[in-house]
């Protein structure tokens, strides 16, 4: 699965147009709680299920996408977090949990 258009509504959720035609909006607070990185993995089990992340504006404000191979996205925040990626297999799955 490939993404044919990604692109930032509103600065609150990232659209994507997928090549099978389908339309996904992902809100962006969403992706950032569910940062892949492992910096962020190992916060979200130290603080267990219970855990709920408040962000600031800048935390959830996007600075820039970048493509990553033909695989994923980088999305690097205004806060200057930059080392999740994205892959688009997550991204057509994403079904955000907590």
């Amino acid at each position: 699965m490939q993404p044919k258009k990604i692109k930032l509504v509103d600065g609150i959720n990232l659209m994507i147009l997928w090549n099978d035609g389908s339309e996904e909006y992902i809100s962006l607070k969403n992706l950032r709680k569910h940062c892949p990185c492992a910096t962020c993995s190992a916060e979200r089990d130290k603080q267990g299920k219970k855990y709920i992340p408040l962000y600031t504006e800048n935390q959830i404000s996007v600075r820039s996408i970048s493509q990553v191979g033909n695989y994923a996205i980088q999305i690097r925040w205004q806060d200057g977090h930059d080392t999740g990626i994205y892959e688009y297999k997550f991204l057509k799955n994403f079904q955000p949990v907590g």
